[in-house]
């Protein structure tokens, strides 16, 4: 039977008791920052058998390369706890590398962290946790929160069908990372425990000061490793995709330049145009097919609706009807009311979901990723593939 929150409560998934957790051990994700770093210190504060386990995906420098991996080795050392290494380059480059690529190549905006998220982190560390058998939880660093359902009454749930396990925003707004966690299953957040959800930023540098961590005062990461890997993502995708010249237009089919590849346009994007006209002008469409970089005035970037693929229902089931959700565009941007309705193909199947904003917003970007939310609670998300003219 399927359950609501109408009758529910949340309860903390980490409320385990001390004999459990010295009874269970728990894999923490490690990337060589302080996120990480002090989640693994907090677990064993607290009381867990904790190990380390750091993915290898590139060679070179930052977070998730092979300096990430001398720094989480050396906290490990410091903790006193054993330090595991999978060796994932290939699939990080079948599933970020080789996407993020193809997605530039058609036009599109990807999302690198939230391909890794789904397809790399997350799921290696789950079946490194599956084949090794020892292990019960998972950890990572991310600023999020997640809740088990139990039950008594949340307010206004009557529209949704909740499952077991909710993804919450972090308690941090600044830093909130729930929005590249939107492809979450359940199998992963009924065995992941996330020691900052409830941290701000800098009571994680007290904290990792507190704990004398090596990776305290350890700059920030730029959350997006092919970037601190390539340099930027402008000689990422000169490293990956050809130059092919095209056309500048304006949507009122002036020609006014041209562009060596509309992989280095985005959505939404002044500057490095190369063009002149007595106002700025902005990205308004990429065409594929004809190699096309459509540019406008700024108020021509305002649309409504936006089409939405591959959805992953996170914490809820698919809804059958239309819903009203907070739909967040951008990982900076404010969420935003809409209504989100199911679009039936020709098999009568939901492939495809319409988001309707209430008011317009400015650069929707294909490839990017919409994310749902009501209230705190992150109820599903997808990615945009297309927007209203």
């Amino acid at each position: 039977m399927l359950k609501t929150l109408k009758d529910k409560k949340l309860e903390n998934c980490s409320s385990i008791n001390n004999k459990s957790k010295k009874q269970q051990k728990i894999i923490v994700g490690l990337s060589g920052g302080v996120d990480s770093s002090l989640s693994a210190a907090l677990l064993i504060e607290d009381g867990w058998k904790v190990e380390g386990l750091t993915l290898w995906l590139m060679k070179g420098e930052g977070s998730c390369c092979s300096e990430g991996l001398v720094d989480a080795a050396g906290l490990c050392e410091d903790l006193g706890i054993n330090h595991n290494i999978l060796d994932s380059r290939v699939i990080f480059e079948r599933e970020v590398v080789k996407k993020t690529t193809e997605g530039y190549e058609s036009g599109f905006t990807p999302l690198p962290c939230s391909m890794c998220n789904k397809n790399v982190k997350f799921e290696e560390m789950l079946n490194f946790v599956i084949k090794q058998k020892e292990f019960t939880y998972i950890a990572t660093g991310h600023y999020a929160r997640v809740q088990k359902v139990s039950c008594e009454n949340i307010k206004n749930s009557e529209n949704f069908q909740f499952k077991d396990f909710l993804l919450l925003r972090g308690a941090d707004r600044n830093k909130d990372q729930s929005y590249f966690l939107y492809s979450l299953s359940q199998e992963v957040l009924s065995r992941l425990i996330l020691p900052l959800g409830n941290l701000k930023k800098e009571e994680t540098r007290k904290e990792a000061l507190r704990l004398g961590l090596r990776t305290a005062k350890k700059p920030e990461s730029q959350d997006l490793c092919l970037v601190e890997h390539y340099g930027s993502m402008q000689k990422f995708i000169d490293n990956h995709i050809e130059p092919k010249e095209g056309e500048i237009k304006h949507i009122n089919g002036e020609i006014l330049g041209t562009h060596n590849g509309i992989q280095h346009f985005t959505i939404g994007q002044r500057k490095g145009l190369g063009i002149a006209w007595p106002e700025p002008l902005y990205v308004e469409s990429l065409d594929k097919q004809k190699n096309i970089v459509y540019v406008a005035n700024k108020n021509d970037l305002f649309k409504r609706e936006a089409i939405i693929k591959e959805v992953n229902w996170v914490s809820i089931e698919a809804p059958l009807k239309e819903i009203e959700v907070e739909a967040q565009i951008r990982y900076r941007s404010e969420p935003v009311k809409g209504i989100l309705i199911p679009v039936k193909n020709e098999d009568n199947i939901t492939k495809k979901f319409k988001l309707i904003f209430e008011d317009n917003q400015s650069s929707i970007t294909p490839g990017q990723a919409a994310v749902f939310y009501k209230d705190e609670i992150l109820l599903g998300g997808g990615l945009i593939c297309e927007f209203s003219k």
